[in-house]
């Protein structure tokens, strides 16, 4: 490895994306967020850090909390470059609830999660993440832990 990959590896940092590039909002929730301030993932995030933030939030929206657990876990696993908010919504639908979660699970057994989850729902193999592309998403997921330290 060379010393311009260990600096770029070792100094991996959480994504921050626009609120409208976050999956599964509407225009309407996309607004409402936006009317509360939140117009990024990371201000989703940190608006609903605890159990009861995301109540509060839920509250100010006049929307039920489960809406709210799963902007916060998207937004959460936007947060790492190699997922971004192309697969943050693929790994929610496949059990990843979080960067923390993403990192402890097995490669292996991740990858079967998500072909399983990508047949079952596409009917197409050749749709599902390879699984060196999981092994970044876990990498990344480690190195974005690591960083928060």
């Amino acid at each position: 490895m060379s010393l311009k990959q260990k600096v770029t590896v070792s100094s991996i940092s959480s994504s921050n994306w626009s609120i409208e590039q976050l999956p599964g909002l509407s225009q309407q929730q996309q607004a409402q967020l936006q009317n509360c301030g939140i117009t990024t993932t990371a201000a989703l995030i940190q608006q609903g850090k605890t159990p009861a933030d995301k109540l509060v939030l839920a509250n100010k929206l006049q929307i039920h909390l489960q809406y709210v657990k799963k902007w916060v876990a998207l937004a959460d696993l936007a947060r790492i470059p190699s997922v971004g908010t192309q697969y943050c919504g693929l790994l929610l639908h496949a059990g990843i609830a979080s960067v923390a979660h993403l990192a402890a699970t097995p490669i292996h057994r991740l990858h079967q999660q998500l072909l399983r989850l990508v047949v079952a729902t596409m009917q197409r193999r050749d749709l599902c993440p390879s699984i060196e592309q999981v092994q970044q998403w876990s990498q990344d997921a480690k190195r974005v832990l690591s960083a928060e330290c």
